[in-house]
């Protein structure tokens, strides 16, 4: 008789069971892609102050055969690395998203992958591998169920993905990732308050610390720990505390019967949360009608339930008190836009977000929900800017499919330009141009270290 087996030890029998050269050549250049992209974000943010205290943390425990600090010489313990380095890539609010049951933004894996990759001497190929890997379980479980409703946030679900990303680069059996998986789901749930009300520098650290967790319990599965289980199913599982349950065949996974979910990832042109990218694209359009924002009366802005849950129902949104709650803030997004006919990390310095003008014009500021655009979520992910200005002129924009969208793709150009914007202050072009040729060659990388060292900064 089969016997069946549990959802964790499915998801290491998958993660196990793929190689390289079960990936297709599209993949593995979408890849590329996210892995410039992501990059870019971690090099622009190497000052920012979250980064600084958590690269000071990790730089109290040296280890010379780790993993180093994006843009130092310095080297840590692979999980504090991947502790740094993921926080790095995702400050900016500017890497890759997912969106289906739960939102996530799966290049979070990223920084994780390249920190366990150089500790464990792995090629370039055993790179890229780990990270489609991450995606697609990361993604897959996004697909299965909505954890943010229950209270619960996204980077749950970078537990087991770090896990299991990081255990394929350390060579373990299904047995030892199986526990892996176990170790980092038990201990380490996240609670949705890390995105709601007034956000906190933890908002842009929150999926690096389950990377963090996901990584030491695939260190501790390699020494032999055991985790409890079953840790999906269980009496005091995850589906009866978090999830609910749910049903995944891993024979629709990539590199099985299905397409590697990495290439359905949106990419992001503006440093702002996804549901909100449409809603600048509409509001940079109706400003080419508008002659000065002091014309402006009011404005609508319409979105999805998405939108509207995570970026336009808090009063906290009307009024930020920080950089995390301003880029995830429609009114304030919607607002700059409109005021100064564009959006990047500028658009956030405290002395925009409290400046008396810019909050008395967010007082015009409407957010609503309307419910064709919601049936429209996730495929579109559409907003509808409407501007009433004292002539009593109404401009009304809606966009669905902003630029980094699957049906309306970034190009490679698109992403290496906005590399060169992230960098600019930081590296010089041949600096910067040397990183993009290492990262779109990638898989001739006989390991990360020439790579690594390439992002010294200090």
């Amino acid at each position: 008789m089969e016997i069946r087996l549990n959802l964790a030890e499915q998801l290491a029998d998958y993660v196990h069971s793929i190689n390289y050269q079960d990936v297709p050549e599209k993949v593995v250049h979408e890849t590329k892609k996210r892995i410039v992209d992501s990059l870019g974000c971690a090099i622009g943010a190497f000052n920012a102050d979250p980064v600084k205290i958590s690269r000071k943390v990790a730089e109290a425990a040296r280890d010379s055969k780790g993993s180093t600090l994006f843009g130092t010489r310095k080297k840590t313990t692979p999980d504090l690395a991947s502790f740094v380095n993921g926080t790095m890539v995702r400050y900016f609010d500017y890497n890759d998203t997912y969106l289906s049951k739960e939102p996530a933004h799966p290049s979070d894996d990223i920084g994780p992958c390249f920190s366990v990759a150089e500790s464990s001497q792995a090629t370039g190929k055993d790179l890229l591998l780990s990270i489609i890997l991450a995606y697609e379980i990361q993604c897959r479980l996004c697909d299965a169920a909505d954890i943010r409703h229950r209270g619960w946030d996204h980077v749950c679900y970078g537990l087991p993905s770090t896990a299991l990303a990081a255990s394929k680069l350390m060579d373990l059996d299904s047995e030892k990732m199986t526990q892996a998986v176990n170790l980092a789901l038990n201990s380490h749930i996240t609670m949705r308050q890390v995105r709601a009300g007034e956000l906190s520098m933890w908002k842009g650290c929150s999926f690096a610390n389950a990377a963090r967790n996901g990584v030491f319990s695939a260190l501790l599965a390699r020494e032999g720990m055991t985790g409890p289980s079953p840790i999906f199913e269980g009496e005091m599982g995850f589906f009866k505390q978090v999830s609910g349950p749910f049903e995944m065949n891993i024979d629709d996974f990539g590199g099985k019967n299905g397409s590697f979910k990495i290439a359905e990832t949106y990419l992001k042109f503006f440093p702002a949360e996804i549901h909100s990218q449409t809603s600048i694209w509409a509001a940079l359009e109706a400003r080419k009608e508008i002659e000065k924002p002091e014309d402006i009366v009011s404005v609508e802005i319409a979105s999805h339930e998405a939108g509207y849950t995570i970026l336009g129902k808090d009063p906290e949104k009307w009024n930020p008190l920080t950089k995390e709650t301003a880029d995830h803030s429609l009114p304030y997004i919607v607002g700059m836009a409109l005021r100064e006919g564009k959006i990047d990390n500028s658009s956030y310095s405290e002395k925009k977000f409290r400046d008396s003008k810019i909050l008395d014009f967010l007082k015009r500021i409407t957010v609503v929900e309307d419910k064709t655009l919601s049936s429209m979520y996730p495929e579109a992910v559409a907003n509808r800017v409407t501007v009433k200005l004292s002539s009593g002129k109404i401009v009304s924009k809606q966009v669905d499919y902003h630029k980094g969208h699957p049906k309306n793709p970034m190009s490679d150009q698109d992403v290496e330009e906005k590399f060169l914007r992230l960098t600019r202050k930081i590296l010089d072009k041949n600096h910067a141009r040397r990183i993009l040729d290492a990262a779109w060659n990638l898989e001739k990388a006989k390991d990360l270290s020439k790579m690594v060292a390439m992002m010294t900064l200090r």
